[in-house]
């Protein structure tokens, strides 16, 4: 081989070591070296001969080696040195110790070691580039055997390094994981309220959270369970099998072990995983409903909030080295626990459609709404197309099924078709689930006008006619889709109640039972200021007045024929009060009355205030009538037994037996008290 000049790899070595051997002097050109210098090299062998080198020291050497070629640019002015033979021996060695005993040491328990071996896999990442271009240079010549089985050596070797650096590496990520605190900011996400409400955090609070992390405010200084010494070991094991060429393997360790980390979090939460078919055909309602949902809601929030930004720190921090490997990791593992998320809500929204199962996925959907504008915080722009379809379709799905379930209100209204009439004019079952759903339905109002308006907008666009769609938007004062299928609710719950009024056979106990049951729907609505939005004003007002008109009807068919009694006209027969047909008034009174209060004490108004209204009414009315009868007549009787046969009641009797009416209790003829 011509000499190269200063490229020769002979010229960049310490004197110490070149070994001008036979085969060498032959190979490589001489170069000028004062007289006398082959008989001390020649003393200087025998002597490095009788004393083995130690590893350290011809580690230095290869590492002299290593940075001396980093000048040479041609393949062909280089040589390997005899003396990497002798390191490659002592390398081997050690290895065969380590698999001879007790194995190599654990990471961290001798630090010695942990050193040589990130310092020693380095170093063959080096040769094994310095091999490879020199393979790459002679493949077109013939390669003699030693140099085919050191470069076979150097291969072999620094694989079994790399291995090593794997365990280290897993051995590091699993035994020192540790579980983390799942709820560090003490916020309690798994709150319900009475109604059954999952309580979720605002949105605005979930994205001034990720604000904050994205700009560095308040960053927290702990790692997802992993000790500052940790990290600082990850990130150097992380570098070296990077460099080395052992990225896969290194990837595979990481996504498994941090995937595992996520099982854990979401045991830990309640929420295991489960098949989309195994939740649609296996478990029960009540189980997905008491557990495993308000799990579900907690691990999302928990994921958007804690885990994921953690996850992004940890893996920008080991791979610091390596953005694009970094934002791969943290894609790839935070979509695998997104789309496990996102089949569990496609599974809820899978299952067989009932009433009560609304408000459960009307939970999911506001959760999943909450965390969906963070989501694009969190992850790089190459993943979050397709993350945030997956998320909008299947919030789309949740809304989907709480439409198809708010509708069915409507088949459970007209499939109420009983033939027997609620007695004592009572609020109707009917009348108290519709009210008392639809009171709760108020609390998701923001979320059912969105899914409503969101599929309307999209009927719109899939239909083939636009006439319709453009008449409505001109109808600024229309209400909303959700406000128009709220109030065919109530039409429908009117109409429902009309034909049960009917179905009683006192036209007063029919107007009774409407207004009982019409006063039980007016106060739901007022007492639910987001429902009082969605049926409006008008809605309001046109209750109140059919109201009044069932009042004034139950009056009249009720009392008008006790206020007959007490007219006065007819009673004066030329000038005088005609005695027979005064004692008729007052036994058509006596009798009257007496039925009215054995029949409407048992008639129900559980609504106090209603219940006051009424008597005090009744009282208005009857009352001063009764107490100006008396007072005209009472003395056309003879005194004693005459006037007692007559006028039974005092005017203050009359008021304490109308404050018995509407209690639902049947109460004895006053009559038969009296005897």
């Amino acid at each position: 081989m011509e000499n190269s000049g200063s490229n020769n790899v002979g010229d960049m070595l310490p004197p110490s070591d070149r070994k001008p051997d036979g085969a060498a002097a032959q190979a490589e050109p001489s170069f000028p070296r004062p007289h006398g210098h082959a008989e001390e090299v020649e003393k200087k062998e025998e002597t490095a001969a009788s004393t083995p080198q130690s590893l350290e020291k011809i580690s230095l050497q290869v590492d002299q080696l290593v940075t001396s070629l980093k000048n040479v640019r041609n393949a062909k002015n280089i040589e390997i040195p005899d003396f990497i033979e002798t390191y490659l021996d002592l390398v081997e060695e050690k290895i065969m110790k380590y698999d001879a005993g007790e194995g190599k040491p654990k990471w961290g328990e001798v630090s010695e070691e942990d050193s040589w071996l990130l310092k020693s896999t380095n170093r063959f990442s080096k040769l094994m580039t310095l091999v490879t271009d020199l393979h790459r240079y002679h493949e077109s010549e013939k390669i003699n055997g030693a140099k085919v089985s050191m470069m076979n050596r150097i291969t072999l070797i620094h694989q079994r390094l790399m291995t090593y650096l794997e365990e280290d590496f897993r051995f590091l990520m699993e035994e020192c994981r540790t579980p983390t605190e799942l709820d560090p900011g003490g916020n309690n996400y798994n709150s319900v309220d009475t109604k059954g409400k999952q309580h979720v955090a605002a949105s605005e609070q979930l994205h001034q959270e990720m604000v904050r992390h994205q700009e560095g405010g308040e960053q927290d200084t702990n790692f997802p369970g992993y000790s500052d010494e940790t990290i600082a070991s990850l990130r150097k094991i992380a570098s070296e099998m990077l460099s080395g060429g052992y990225e896969s393997e290194c990837c595979q360790v990481y996504i498994i072990s941090r995937r595992n980390a996520f099982e854990e979090v979401h045991h830990k939460l309640g929420l295991d995983k489960i098949s989309i078919d195994e939740m649609v055909m296996k478990v029960q309602w009540d189980t997905l409903s008491r557990d495993m949902i308000p799990a579900w809601i907690n691990t999302l929030k928990q994921c958007a909030m804690i885990y994921f930004p953690g996850e992004r720190k940890l893996v920008q921090t080991v791979f610091a080295e390596n953005r694009t490997v970094a934002a791969g990791l943290f894609s790839s593992l935070s979509r695998v626990v997104v789309i496990q998320l996102l089949n569990f809500a496609e599974g809820v929204s899978m299952t067989k459609r009932a009433g009560e199962k609304l408000f459960k996925l009307l939970d999911m959907y506001e959760a999943l709404s909450n965390v969906i504008p963070n989501m694009n915080l969190l992850f790089p722009d190459e993943c979050i197309e397709e993350m945030r379809t997956e998320m909008t379709l299947a919030k789309f799905r949740l809304g989907e099924a709480s439409i198809y379930i708010f509708c069915d209100l409507e088949n459970h209204i007209k499939l109420e078709t009983a033939k027997s009439a609620v007695p004592g004019g009572a609020v109707h079952p009917l009348t108290r689930y519709i009210m008392n759903y639809l009171n709760i339905v108020g609390d998701y109002k923001d979320s059912l006008e969105k899914i409503f308006n969101d599929h309307s907008k999209k009927g719109q666009a899939d239909s083939t006619s636009r006439h319709l769609a453009v008449k409505k938007e001109a109808c600024s004062d229309a209400p909303s889709p959700f406000s128009a299928q709220v109030l065919r609710v109530m039409d429908l719950l009117d109409s429902s109640l009309e034909g049960k009024a009917r179905l009683y056979k006192e036209v007063a106990l029919s107007n009774f039972f409407m207004m009982n049951n019409g006063r039980y729907m007016l106060q739901k609505i007022k007492s639910s200021s987001e429902m009082s939005k969605v049926l409006g004003d008008n809605w309001i007002r046109k209750k109140s007045s059919e109201l009044r008109n069932y009042h004034k009807n139950y009056q009249r068919e009720t009392w008008s024929r006790v206020l007959q009694c007490l007219n006065h006209e007819g009673l004066n027969v030329n000038g005088k009060v005609h005695k027979p047909s005064l004692k008729e008034r007052f036994k058509s009174f006596n009798s009257l009355f007496d039925e009215i209060h054995k029949t409407q004490s048992s008639w129900v108004v559980k609504d106090e205030q209603l219940q006051s209204e009424l008597r005090v009414s009744i009282s208005a009315v009857i009352i001063p009538a009764y107490r100006s009868f008396v007072a005209r007549f009472a003395q056309t009787f003879d005194p004693g037994r005459q006037t007692e046969k007559y006028i039974k009641y005092q005017a203050e009797d009359i008021e304490t037996y109308i404050e018995e009416l509407f209690d639902g209790k049947p109460h004895q003829s006053i009559g038969k008290r009296r005897t």
